[in-house]
């Protein structure tokens, strides 16, 4: 209750202190290309989203955004996304849920990829992410057609998953209440075709996808694997996470985005990074993103 109390003060400061994103000109389309942005969108991040893709398509081009409507956002979100982003398609998150899969905790989102994949090179693009100046990497990676996803440390490669699972194991404490990425982690080598398939632990946040690099008969045939070794603990918050790590690292040409120029906020260095993830933890916990969002404002 002090938790959720404390987060609807924060947002309100935020609210007012970057409420001029509203006064910034609408996201239309600037290329033919098949380029789309796709998030999963919740009534309070409203606002975070307008700043996170008027901040994005500055530098990079697209030519319609998708909005996975998670079942909150009111006729009054839906008019203000329309008049903001003109080029916007908006689908209720059911549309895309899967028996086969977990519900809820994002799956939506990733099987809603999987549909509009089909058509564009689709961009999963976070609300609570901001782009700073000129991201030449993004731009190379969608010319070339290869996927792209956030990392989590300086040179990160892509990696074959038994690797990945070995290092776990090697380094983590485990039970049974450890969080589902760990756990779904240590376990890949239980996966009777581990070493055919790659992974690399990223950030489903800012996740690029070429235009059919993957299907959602993928996502259920490993998702169910994991799931007959996890249990009903593959249905936590963060399995989307792993499976869209998964999906990523086994699409044919794809790689990690250089580190700390696109980083989460823990990590920023000032000076080189462009790209930023406010993750819960250090999102409203100093001024920072205020701060860099009015900057991004009177940029835009």
């Amino acid at each position: 209750m002090f938790y959720q109390l404390r987060d609807k003060l924060n947002r309100l400061n935020f609210s007012f202190a970057c409420k001029k994103i509203y006064g910034t000109p609408p996201v239309l389309a600037k290329t033919d290309e098949p380029i789309a942005v796709l998030t999963l969108l919740q009534h309070k991040d409203v606002l975070l989203f307008l700043i996170a893709i008027k901040s994005f398509t500055k530098q990079v081009a697209i030519r319609k955004v998708i909005i996975i409507n998670d079942g909150t956002l009111t006729q009054n979100d839906l008019e203000t996304l329309k008049k903001h982003i003109p080029i916007v398609e908006i689908r209720d998150a059911n549309e895309f849920s899967n028996n086969a899969c977990p519900k809820g905790g994002c799956w939506e989102r990733l099987l809603a990829i999987a549909h509009y994949v089909k058509e564009y090179y689709v961009i999963q693009l976070d609300s609570d992410t901001l782009t700073l100046s000129e991201i030449p990497e993004v731009k190379q990676q969608i010319a070339t057609q290869t996927a792209f996803v956030i990392g989590t440390w300086d040179n990160q490669t892509i990696e074959p998953m038994n690797i990945c699972s070995e290092r776990v194991r090697k380094n983590v404490t485990l039970t049974p209440e450890s969080h589902v990425q760990m756990l779904a982690e240590a376990n890949f080598n239980k996966i009777d075709n581990v070493d055919s398939l790659n992974y690399v632990r990223g950030c489903a946040g800012f996740t690029g996808f070429p235009k059919d690099s993957f299907a959602d008969s993928f996502v259920v045939e490993i998702s169910q694997k994991i799931e007959n070794i996890l249990g009903k603990k593959w249905h936590d918050w963060g399995s989307e996470q792993v499976m869209s790590n998964i999906v990523v690292a086994n699409i044919n040409k794809s790689s990690v985005l250089p580190h700390p120029k696109y980083c989460d906020c823990t990590k920023i260095k000032t000076g080189t990074t462009r790209f930023i993830h406010f993750i819960g933890e250090c999102r409203f916990k100093s001024g920072i993103y205020q701060n860099l969002v009015r900057e991004v404002i009177i940029d835009l």
